[in-house]
């Protein structure tokens, strides 16, 4: 899928897989930028048979939006095969565009991407969280889906606080 950036740019969605493993990193660092939180996405990052076996897999998925070799957005995410229905769930776990590229349908190009994979693999919904105060997301997700008001959780694991 090619877009108009500007009248001399466009940008490229492609899905990534096991011989992918670059532009997996680089999708790595662009999320680091994006989220100001480089250590998380570039301070650890697994070897490459790992990204090579998580690329391949049927569980996750990875997408980047390229302006000609470089990454400019990504979208990655995991499949949830669920138990009371034969059928699965798709969570975006992270999606970002670098600073310069926002607001020229990036990140939409990435979900409609996503949309017609899912349907190809029989994923019946894709949900996405955004939080408060985070304008922008929630303005992509409300155009894109509908909006449920929710509360989300963490709880680490280990033994129990009781």
């Amino acid at each position: 899928m090619a877009s108009a950036l500007s009248s001399a740019e466009s940008f490229e969605v492609r899905v990534l897989g096991a011989q992918d493993v670059a532009l997996a990193r680089a999708m790595l660092a662009m999320f680091g930028r994006g989220f100001d939180d480089e250590q998380t996405y570039s301070g650890k990052q697994p070897d490459d048979r790992y990204l090579q076996n998580l690329l391949e897999g049927d569980t996750f998925v990875a997408i980047v939006a390229l302006a000609g070799t470089s990454v400019i957005g990504g979208l990655a995410g995991y499949v949830l095969p669920k138990f009371e229905q034969a059928r699965s769930e798709f969570y975006i776990y992270d999606l970002a565009v670098e600073e310069a590229y926002r607001r020229r349908g990036i990140a939409t190009g990435l979900i409609e991407r996503l949309k017609r994979l899912a349907a190809a693999r029989g994923i019946y919904v894709i949900f996405v969280q955004a939080d408060y105060g985070d304008d922008p997301a929630i303005a992509l997700y409300t155009k894109l889906g509908v909006r449920e008001d929710v509360l989300h959780f963490d709880i680490a694991p280990g033994e129990s606080a009781a």
